[in-house]
């Protein structure tokens, strides 16, 4: 297993190595990397974005979603 922990910038173009917590807000990502299978493991690099991630997701599985 390798580690991208160290490997820069955490977010790039377009969000990139990134995943948006709202409109102007975005969660940097840790990457872990098997290079045997290519397994691949991601997690959010600064904890203070659990927080705002929980504060502006909804729960998996409470998800409405409008009649089109």
């Amino acid at each position: 297993m390798y580690a991208g922990v160290e490997v820069m910038p955490k977010s790039g173009p377009f969000g990139s190595n990134s995943i948006p917590i709202s409109i102007v807000s975005i969660a940097a990502l840790d990457n872990y990397v098997c290079k045997e299978c290519g397994y691949l493991e991601r997690y959010i690099a600064e904890p203070e974005k659990l927080e705002e991630i929980g504060k502006k997701w909804p729960k998996a599985g409470k998800v409405e979603h409008e009649e089109a």
